[in-house]
C-alpha cells in the first residue's frame, strides 16, 4: 500500500506567475520520500552514517498535468519498486485535494545504491530493501 504525504503549497514553492515552479514538484516528492522512509523507521541521518552507502537519484521523470497555486492542499502517494538488487524506483502520484480531487502530476525517480567511499554499486541495505519490498 503506498505511503501518502500531505502538505500545503506555500509562496516559496511558486514562481513569478504564481504557480508551483516545475523543479519544486521534485522537491515536494523528495519530502514525501523522506517522510515515507521515516514512517518505515529509517531515519535519514542515521541511515547514511551507519550503513556507509548513499542512494543517489540516477534518473527522474515528471509529467505535469495541472498547475498548483499557493494555498492548495496536496496529497502525494509514494510507491517504491525494486529494479535490481542495487536499485529501485519510486513512483509518485500528486493529487490536489478539495471538493473534487484532481490528479496534478506523476513523478518517477530511479535510485542506485553505492558505497559512500568507493562509489561502486552495492546491494540495498536490509532496512531499505524491506521498505522497497513492502511498497
Amino acid at each position: 500500500m503506498p505511503f501518502t504525504y500531505q502538505r500545503t503549497i506555500h509562496f516559496p514553492d511558486t514562481d513569478a506567475a504564481g504557480v508551483v515552479f516545475f523543479p519544486n514538484y521534485l522537491a515536494i516528492c523528495h519530502e514525501a520520500y523522506e517522510e515515507a522512509l521515516a514512517a518505515a523507521g529509517i531515519g535519514i541521518r542515521e541511515f547514511f552514517s551507519d550503513t556507509g552507502v548513499v542512494v543517489p537519484i540516477s534518473k527522474s521523470n515528471a509529467e505535469y498535468l495541472r498547475p498548483l497555486y499557493c494555498g492548495d492542499k496536496l496529497k502525494v502517494s509514494v510507491k517504491p519498486a525494486l529494479l535490481t538488487g542495487d536499485s529501485y524506483a519510486v513512483e509518485y502520484e500528486m493529487v490536489k485535494l478539495g471538493t473534487a480531487e484532481k490528479l496534478v502530476g506523476h513523478v518517477r525517480t530511479s535510485h542506485v545504491c553505492i558505497d559512500s567511499k568507493t562509489r561502486e554499486r552495492v546491494p540495498l541495505p536490509p532496512a531499505l530493501a524491506a521498505w522497497v519490498a513492502a511498497g
